[in-house]
């Protein structure tokens, strides 16, 4: 099963170079795609910083932050889409691996809050 920081940090890879392609075209594109960009590396970036914790209460904020910025990257790519600058089959495969992430993290918080709240 691969790790949750490897499969982040492969989705910051695609982010980039979906950027990449975006921010080599004139337009309004570019100033999106430096959301998408932020809030895309972002969330492997914080799932590294939850790998080295200081408890259990460090660990769901580093997860809660790395929800918020999937959901993000969710809504600067569905802008994208929408607003039809880039093309909505290109991206597919990202927005799909985008929703199998924001998944996977709000069941990590979900499963840290109630492990939180039976201790209390």
């Amino acid at each position: 099963m691969e790790k949750l920081s490897d499969r982040t940090k492969e989705f910051a890879i695609r982010i980039i170079k979906l950027c990449q392609v975006i921010d080599s075209k004139p337009g309004i594109g570019k100033l999106l795609c430096k959301q998408l960009l932020r809030s895309g590396t972002s969330i492997g970036a914080n799932i590294a910083e939850s790998e080295g914790a200081q408890s259990d209460a460090d660990y769901l904020t580093k997860c809660s932050i790395a929800v918020k910025e999937a959901r993000e990257t969710q809504y600067w790519l569905d802008l994208l889409i929408q607003s039809e600058i880039i093309n909505e089959n290109r991206p597919k495969d990202i927005k799909q691996e985008s929703d199998e992430i924001v998944a996977i993290l709000t069941t990590i918080c979900k499963k840290m809050k109630d492990k939180h709240n039976a201790k209390v």
